[in-house]
């Protein structure tokens, strides 16, 4: 009944929108009505410039990490808890209730998840995917390089096959939600970061 109990809360934890918020207190608009049409970060940075942008991104990763945390408290430290606590809130953000079930594709609140599960592990692969965005200006391969890297260093580094098992799960989710995405990507035609939505096709 609590594992019940921490799903239903980081869902709705989840599903508060940090980008439409902040896309209404500042300037009156939906963001899911301009730049790529996605409520996260990269679209904030996108239509509102880096500091709401910046805001998002860390508003919408504390919600993972309050929901792991949720998750711990509420099944007395179970990983199995903060596991699926962590992948409620994910779909609380991806479909939230307060917003018509349209939100974003979760990277960021992924990264609260994920940070707060296998810290270490998170770490590393975030590093890589920080490189490969510096490299290549694609937020959306940084952001499945590091869900996918999370995944495998665990795979390598982890007895214990609790997490691994939402990890998985998360990775998929995330390739799902990124389906447009790598298909951009494999045709050459996927938004840089710093580019005007439209020059080469819709982003994050």
């Amino acid at each position: 009944m609590l594992l019940i109990l921490a799903v239903i809360i980081s869902y709705l934890i989840g599903s508060v929108s940090f980008s439409m918020i902040i896309g209404k207190k500042l300037r009156q608009v939906d963001i899911r009505q301009h730049g790529s049409g996605n409520a996260g970060a990269t679209n904030t940075l996108r239509v509102l410039g880096k500091g709401p942008a910046a805001a998002v991104l860390l508003l919408d990763c504390f919600k993972g990490v309050a929901a792991v945390w949720i998750g711990l408290q509420l099944t007395g430290g179970d990983p199995a808890g903060a596991g699926a606590a962590g992948l409620a809130a994910i779909a609380g953000h991806n479909w939230p209730v307060y917003y018509g079930f349209r939100g974003g594709k979760g990277v960021a609140t992924t990264i609260g998840v994920l940070a707060s599960m296998v810290f270490v592990q998170a770490l590393i692969a975030g590093a890589a995917a920080i490189i490969a965005i510096i490299l290549t200006r694609y937020v959306s391969l940084g952001s499945l390089l590091f869900v996918s890297g999370t995944t495998v260093i665990t795979l390598f580094m982890k007895d214990d096959n609790t997490y691994l098992i939402f990890l998985l799960v998360i990775t998929a989710l995330s390739f799902w939600r990124h389906r447009t995405n790598i298909a951009r990507l494999t045709s050459g035609k996927e938004s840089k970061l710093g580019e005007k939505t439209g020059t080469a096709g819709k982003g994050n």
